[in-house]
């Protein structure tokens, strides 16, 4: 619908699902992505920042 709202992302948590204020659709996320920050937010979710940054751990 094009609505767009600032949200803090929880660092320690993804959130599966989001319902847009305006039209009310629940937000999944796109296939691949771990969360609806990663799909459609502005940048991708604490942990896959992390892993680019300094790659992934074991």
């Amino acid at each position: 619908c094009g609505f767009s709202k600032q949200e803090t992302m929880p660092t320690d948590a993804c959130w599966f699902y989001y319902e847009c204020e305006q039209c009310k659709t629940l937000l999944r996320p796109n296939l691949g992505d771990c969360c609806v920050f990663c799909s459609f937010g502005t940048v991708k979710c604490p942990p896959i920042q992390q892993q680019r940054c300094c790659g992934s751990k074991p």
